[in-house]
C-alpha cells in the first residue's frame, strides 16, 4: 500500500501521540469521521496502526516494551505535566515508593524541592535523581539489575519491599486495557510492583494517555486497587465509567 497525503498526515498524527481518538484526527485534518474510518481502517488492515474502541494506536507488542531512551523522549511533555502534578499533591515528612518507569523517573526529578521524604524504590534512575534532594531519604531495593533501564528486579526486590507499608506508592505502568486491568511486560517486574501496591497505604497511578488502550502480556492490578490516576488529556472511552466504579480519583494535568 502506498499511503495518501493525508493518511499520511494521520499516520503522523498518530506516531507523535501514541493514540488519539477518531474524532480529535477527523477535526485535526478536517474531514468527516466517515472518512477518517476509512482512512484508519485501510492502515489498520495493512498493519500500519491499531484500532481500539473509538480510537487508534500505534501497533506495539504485548510482549516486549520499547527501548528505555525512546520512552524516556516519548510523551515527554505530558508526563511532566503529570510529574508536576502529583508533586504538588506529594505532602513533605511521607514514605513513598516509586516503581521502575520513565513516568516515575520525571516524578523524581518534580520531588527535589521537597524536604522530609523518604523514598524507597527499585529504580536506580529514581534513586540517583532524588540522592541530589539533601532533605530526602534514598533507600534502594536489593536484587537482579536490568541493565537497559536500571531497574531491580527478582525475589530479592520483592522481600525488601515486604518489610515497609508507606504512606504512597507512586506506579507507573505500561499498559491499561478496557477490562480495567493494568498490564506490563516482564513478569519480574510485575510481581515487584505487586508488593510495591501491597505495601502502600494509598495507591497513585501516573500513566500519559498514551497508555489507555496499549495491550501488555501481564496483568499488574485492577483499577479497583488505585486511589488515584494522574494522566495528561482527557480519558478516552469506556475508562470513565471504569473509573468511577473503582472511585478513583482523577486528576488531568493541564
Amino acid at each position: 500500500m502506498s499511503p495518501n497525503p493525508r493518511q499520511i498526515l494521520l499516520l503522523q498524527a498518530v506516531q507523535a501521540q501514541g493514540s488519539v481518538m477518531l474524532d480529535d484526527l477527523a477535526a485535526k485534518l478536517g474531514v468527516t469521521l466517515q472518512t477518517m474510518r476509512r482512512d484508519v481502517q485501510r492502515l489498520a488492515d495493512e498493519g500500519l496502526l491499531t484500532r481500539f474502541h473509538g480510537g487508534v494506536r500505534v501497533p506495539s507488542s504485548t510482549t516486549e516494551n520499547i527501548a528505555h531512551q525512546q520512552r524516556e523522549n516519548l510523551h515527554a511533555a505530558g508526563k511532566a505535566r503529570i510529574a508536576r502534578a502529583v508533586a504538588a499533591e506529594v505532602p513533605n515528612d511521607c514514605s513513598l515508593i516509586l516503581n521502575i518507569g520513565t513516568t516515575t523517573e520525571a516524578i523524581a526529578k518534580a520531588l527535589l524541592q521537597h524536604s522530609g521524604l523518604r523514598v524507597i524504590t527499585n529504580n536506580l534512575n529514581v534513586a540517583i535523581i532524588l540522592s541530589a534532594n539533601p532533605r530526602c531519604e534514598v533507600i534502594v531495593a536489593g536484587g537482579v539489575l536490568r541493565g537497559r533501564d536500571r531497574g531491580v528486579v527478582g525475589e530479592a526486590a520483592i522481600d525488601f519491599i515486604r518489610q515497609f507499608k508507606v504512606d504512597i506508592a507512586l506506579i507507573g505502568i505500561s499498559g491499561i486495557e478496557a477490562d480495567g486491568s493494568l498490564r506490563d511486560y516482564d513478569f519480574r517486574e510485575v510481581k515487584v510492583s505487586q508488593a510495591i501496591i501491597a505495601h502502600a497505604r494509598e495507591v497513585w497511578l501516573a500513566a500519559d494517555h498514551s497508555k489507555f488502550n496499549r495491550p501488555a502480556m501481564v496483568e499488574v492490578a485492577q483499577l479497583a486497587q488505585i486511589d488515584r490516576l494522574f494522566t495528561d488529556a482527557p480519558i478516552p472511552e469506556p475508562f470513565p465509567a471504569l473509573l468511577a466504579e473503582a472511585q478513583v480519583r482523577c486528576h488531568i494535568a493541564a
